[in-house]
């Protein structure tokens, strides 16, 4: 390939990637914003696991809607719709008076997410050679964790701007509305975003199915030499001559898709079940039960989207090089063991009241503390005895304090661990599960079959979302991220076992060789 047509192709690649940046962003940012509504709207566990996880329950219906819509219309055309959609979620949001308006603008958002995660992916995939379909299909993935680690960096600049006593912070209504600039700073990529589109061509895939012959060689020209172009054209019109003219849900329980809708089921479950989303949506919240302050967890927070960046760049480099599966074998490796480090830091961690335990909090009037020093080896110990003390109400409403300031564990391990729990997440199903599921199904079945799994991954990633702080708790962290190294390591077994490789083969030779006849 020449290195003018390499250069117009990652162009492209990247322009239609920034919807991955939109998704990360726009899922990430409630991170900061949550500690901000639970006060600002008083709100119970599970009303902030509905406030995080609603964006990602309407995104996964989106994602079934999108994959046939784009089948209809065209990628790129419900690309640009996704563009409008975050550009109105961002600013709704924002502006929202009440919890339940809050709710709503963020729902409105997950109609842009799910559309961008599956059609993304899908659109440079069809449009990529096989060489090169793994890193340039990456880019989305590339784009989702640089909009995460965007969405951090500018959650804890707004927060440190809000403590400046600076003029124009006040004039700009930062300090005081710091949680709805996090929100509203999205619709800025989201306009330029749907600017960009604009210079991105159909996917000739697409267009063949449409039987836009002459359009869709036009376009692979740009991207071809013309030696290749009408035996790249010859393959993809005979391997959609050997399907049906139209796909239906039924077509997902055909014998002859068992096998790639299995793996693809399996991936799609196991990514979200070991709880990226949970670290990624409140690792604020898991960083302030080490005993750091709210601005230096959010300082720390960012390191994690450092970590995601590097690391999803490393896959990159790699996945086209040493494939999918190896990755997949490595990244659950380390998923697995930082997750079991995990639990085993937060089992070993102590609560101790003392005088610090006390400090900076307002306690009730009639109350006499004892200097007594009270040691526990449970969160549920603690509490117990916390409200026996302070009486419920009072300690519902001091809690998070109370346990930042009376526990002791090692926070440095705990922030190693998370870290090689991110690393481990991005170097493997982060970029592999977008990258098989745009290889591993056939191109006349691809949105909806995409659509149909990208379901799945997102009312697993809505479930885990949901209950993470009433685990949190009521199960304690320690069980709560074994029972996530548990998944992991099941995870490991499946792809020893079962999960091909895809690397350097064509769509349609991945086709023939794992769709049965």
């Amino acid at each position: 390939m020449k290195s003018e047509m390499k250069r117009g192709l990652m162009r492209i690649a990247l322009i239609v990637a920034l919807g991955g940046l939109l998704m990360g962003f726009d899922a990430s940012v409630i991170s900061g914003v949550n500690p901000f509504i639970v006060e600002e709207f008083d709100l119970t566990d599970f009303q902030l696991g509905w406030a995080v996880s609603s964006l990602t329950l309407v995104s996964a219906f989106a994602m079934l809607a999108a994959g046939p819509l784009s089948d209809r219309i065209g990628r790129r055309a419900v690309l640009r719709i996704a563009a409008v959609v975050y550009t109105i979620s961002a600013i709704g949001s924002a502006l929202a008076p009440d919890f339940n308006t809050l709710v709503i603008a963020r729902m409105l958002g997950g109609i842009g997410v799910g559309a961008s995660l599956i059609l993304a992916p899908m659109y440079i995939a069809e449009i990529a050679p096989s060489e090169q379909r793994g890193k340039l299909v990456s880019f989305n993935q590339l784009n989702i964790v640089i909009g995460i680690t965007l969405a951090l960096v500018t959650n804890y600049l707004i927060v440190w701007l809000a403590d400046q006593n600076l003029s124009w912070v006040s004039a700009l209504g930062i300090d005081k509305y710091n949680w709805r600039w996090m929100l509203g700073l999205e619709a800025v990529p989201a306009v330029l975003y749907f600017l960009g589109l604009f210079l991105v061509p159909r996917s000739p895939r697409w267009l063949l199915m449409k039987g836009k012959d002459k359009e869709a060689e036009k376009i692979f020209s740009l991207f071809f030499e013309s030696k290749h172009v009408r035996e790249q054209i010859a393959e993809i019109q005979s391997s959609l001559e050997t399907t049906t003219t139209k796909s239906h849900i039924t077509d997902l329980l055909k014998p002859t898709l068992r096998f790639v809708l299995m793996v693809g089921l399996v991936i799609a479950v196991l990514q979200q079940i070991t709880g990226i989303n949970a670290v990624f949506f409140y690792a604020p919240m898991i960083l302030e039960q080490t005993g750091v302050g709210r601005a230096d967890s959010l300082l720390q927070a960012i390191s994690i989207g450092v970590i995601n960046l590097i690391f999803t760049v490393v896959a990159m480099r790699l996945i086209d090089k040493i494939g999918r599966r190896p990755l997949l074998i490595i990244g659950l490796s380390g998923l697995s063991a930082s997750l079991f480090v995990l639990s085993f830091s937060f089992y070993q961690a102590t609560y101790t009241f003392s005088g610090e335990s006390y400090k900076g909090l307002e306690m009730p009037s009639e109350l006499v503390l004892t200097t007594e020093v009270r040691e526990y080896q449970s969160l549920g110990a603690f509490e117990e005895d916390a409200i026996a003390i302070f009486g419920e109400e009072w300690y519902e409403e001091n809690s998070q304090t109370l346990q930042k300031q009376s526990i002791q564990l090692n926070a440095k391990v705990v922030l190693i661990a998370i870290l090689g729990f991110i690393a481990s997440f991005a170097v493997s199903l982060g970029p592999v599960m977008w990258v098989l599921f745009s290889e591993l199904f056939p191109t006349q079945i691809r949105g909806l079959a995409i659509a149909a799994v990208g379901l799945v991954n997102g009312l697993v990633s809505f479930s885990v979302q949901l209950v993470f702080p009433w685990e949190l708790a009521n199960l304690g962290s320690s069980l709560t991220f074994l029972i996530f190294g548990i998944f992991a390591a099941f995870g490991l077994i499946f792809t020893l076992r079962v999960v091909p490789e895809t690397k350097g083969k064509t769509l349609e030779e991945i086709e023939a060789e794992f769709v049965t006849n």
